[in-house]
C-alpha cells in the first residue's frame, strides 16, 4: 500500500509540474493585457453590465485564443529561443513541454475558443477567421518586417472588438477607436520591450523597430505613439458620453505610460524586467474598472 501511495503521489506531482509548465508556456498571466479590454468593449457596447453568460463566453473565447496564440508563438520561435540568453528557462527550451504537447494544447485551446464563440451572436463566428488571422501570422512577422509590433497590436485589439461585437452584434465607430487605442498601446509597448533584443535580432536576421531605426529612435517613436493612444482613449470617452471616472482611468493609464518610458533608456535596459512588462497591465485594468465605474 505504501508503495502504491508513493507512486500515486509521484504521478500527481508529475501531472502538477506538467500543468504548471504549460501555464508558463502560454504565459496565462499575460491575459491581463487583453481580457480587461474585452470586458471594456462589452460593457461599453451594453451601456452597462452585460449578461453574465455573455461575459463567461467572452472570457473562455479570449483565454482560448490567447493560449493558442502564445503556444503557436513559442513553437514557431523555438529555434531562436534555444539560443536566446533571456529565454533559457522557457518550458519548451528546457524540454518541460514538448512540441507534440504544445500542438495538442493549441488544438484544445482553439476548440475552446470556437465553442465559446459559437455561443455568442452568429456574427462573432463569421468574423472569427478574420480575428484569428493576426495572432496566427504574428510569430512569422519578425522574419520579414519591422511592422511585427503592429501585427501584435492588431491581434490584441481583437479582444475589445470581440467583446463589443459579442454584445451589440455590430461594428461601430467607437469600437474602432477603442481597438485603435489598444492596438497602438500594445504595439508601442512591444517595440520598447523588444528594443533590448536589437543585437540578437540583427545577428539572427530578425526584424523589429529597433533593427530598422535603432533603439533610440524606436523608443522615441513608441513614446509618440503612446500619446496617440491616450488621445484615442480621450476621444472614446467623448464618443460614448462617459462620465468623469472614465477620465480618471485615462489619467492612470497615461501616468503609467509616462513612468514606464521614464525608467528605460536606449543604452540601459536593466529596468526592462518582467516587473516592467507586467506593470503595463495597470493600463488595461484601470481603463476597464474606470469604464465600469463611469457606466454605473
Amino acid at each position: 500500500m505504501d508503495r502504491i501511495r508513493r507512486t500515486r503521489k509521484k504521478e500527481a506531482a508529475a501531472i502538477k509540474r506538467k500543468i504548471e509548465a504549460h501555464i508558463r508556456n502560454i504565459a496565462l498571466h499575460h491575459t491581463i493585457f487583453d481580457l480587461p479590454f474585452a470586458y471594456m468593449g462589452a460593457f461599453l457596447a451594453a451601456g452597462g453590465v452585460p449578461k453574465l453568460s455573455t461575459l463567461l463566453w467572452i472570457t473562455l473565447a479570449i483565454t482560448g485564443a490567447r493560449s493558442a496564440a502564445l503556444a503557436i508563438d513559442n513553437l514557431v520561435d523555438l529555434k531562436y529561443d534555444k539560443v536566446h540568453p533571456r529565454f533559457t528557462r522557457r518550458p519548451m527550451v528546457t524540454g518541460e513541454v514538448t512540441k507534440e504537447e504544445a500542438v495538442g494544447l493549441i488544438l484544445v485551446s482553439l476548440l475552446v475558443c470556437l465553442f465559446a464563440v459559437a455561443k455568442l451572436p452568429p456574427i462573432c463566428l463569421k468574423l472569427l477567421p478574420l480575428a484569428a488571422l493576426p495572432f496566427i501570422v504574428y510569430p512569422y512577422m519578425k522574419r520579414f518586417t519591422f511592422a511585427c509590433h503592429g501585427v501584435l497590436g492588431v491581434a490584441i485589439a481583437m479582444a475589445p472588438a470581440g467583446g463589443w461585437v459579442a454584445v451589440r452584434g455590430t461594428i461601430d465607430f467607437p469600437m474602432v477607436v477603442l481597438c485603435l487605442a489598444v492596438g497602438i498601446w500594445i504595439g508601442a509597448f512591444d517595440a520598447v520591450y523588444g528594443a533590448q533584443d536589437e543585437a540578437f535580432d540583427r545577428a539572427h536576421g530578425l526584424h523589429s523597430l529597433a533593427t530598422a531605426l535603432g533603439a533610440p529612435q524606436a523608443m522615441r517613436l513608441a513614446s509618440y505613439l503612446h500619446v496617440v493612444c491616450v488621445a484615442c482613449f480621450l476621444l472614446l470617452g467623448v464618443l460614448c458620453g462617459l462620465r468623469w471616472p472614465y477620465y480618471l482611468g485615462v489619467l492612470i493609464a497615461a501616468l503609467t505610460l509616462v513612468y514606464q518610458h521614464s525608467i528605460v533608456a536606449p543604452y540601459d535596459f536593466s529596468r526592462l524586467t518582467q516587473a516592467y512588462f507586467m506593470r503595463n497591465g495597470i493600463v488595461s485594468v484601470a481603463m476597464f474598472l474606470c469604464t465600469w465605474w463611469s457606466l454605473t
